[in-house]
């Protein structure tokens, strides 16, 4: 009964009030990064199933930058010359959103726009909290908890400076959140590592430190830092509600942008 409900109301989104068949609206493209873990694109399917789920009617295809299919310039391919929003599941700028993904666009038919990278935004934030309270994590309740306590925000690294800004920009909104220091830390491509982040933090007499993992699925730098914490290690980001809601915000944001909408300035939290 719920699926013939959600597919009458799919079909009745694309007629207006006088029954006239409105024009399908442009496509989301997510863009994901790809991942030789298994657990990687089994996350950014079910993300894609509840962004459908979360705007009926709306075209949503998945493409990956490399390792899995299908591959962006495949997806790209099978749009012809389409309209279509490309929201990058990538937390931050740097060489990705700025080269890889409008040079395969530029390569296709696709009339493509670009949505802004998924972070810095509070719902990220929201849903970073939310798996550290999962994982474990309690937030300090008194004052000397407040002072032993640190956050390791633990992500993929880029040499792009944009890239550590988005990053720290984030750290700064969960610290705000949580009332204690959040450090990044990266898998690769800059400093600090996450134990090198531990030990600072330790150094301020902050030896109650979680991790907060900072990736948008499950792969190989993700559980090289959970391995490297030394005691709670948050999940990624995963499937969240609040991601999907998210990449549906970016989609909008690209639209209005091309037309000179106003956009609501921030989806606050999950």
């Amino acid at each position: 009964m719920n699926r013939i409900s959600h597919q009458l109301g799919s079909q009745l989104s694309h007629l207006s009030l006088n029954g006239a068949r409105r024009p399908a609206p442009p496509a989301l493209v997510l863009v994901a990064h790809g991942s030789r873990d298994p657990r990687a694109l089994a996350t950014v399917r079910r993300l894609v199933e509840r962004i459908r789920r979360q705007r009926p009617g709306l075209p949503v295809h998945l493409g990956h930058i490399e390792l899995n299919a299908p591959l962006l310039p495949d997806t790209l391919a099978a749009l012809g010359d389409r309209e279509a929003v490309l929201v990058p599941l990538l937390l931050s700028r740097g060489y990705h959103v700025r080269q890889d993904i409008p040079e395969m666009a530029d390569a296709s038919r696709v009339r493509a726009r670009f949505a802004a990278p998924l972070g810095p935004h509070p719902l990220l934030v929201e849903t970073l909290h939310q798996r550290l309270a999962e994982a474990g994590w309690r937030d300090p309740e008194t004052g000397a908890e407040r002072a032993a306590s640190g956050i390791v925000l633990a992500a993929a690294g880029s040499r792009d400076p944009d890239a550590a800004t988005d990053t720290g920009r984030t750290a700064a909104l969960l610290a705000d959140r949580l009332g204690v220091p959040v450090v990044p830390a990266y898998a690769s491509a800059a400093a600090p590592t996450v134990a090198e982040a531990v030990r600072a933090l330790a150094a301020r007499g902050r030896h109650r430190v979680a991790l907060a993992s900072y990736f948008t699925a499950p792969g190989r730098f993700a559980t090289e830092c959970a391995e490297a914490a030394p005691g709670i290690a948050a999940a990624p980001l995963g499937a969240h509600p609040a991601l999907a809601r998210l990449v549906l915000h970016r989609y909008d944001q690209a639209l209005a942008t091309a037309t000179g909408t106003v956009t609501e300035p921030a989806l606050a939290s999950a």
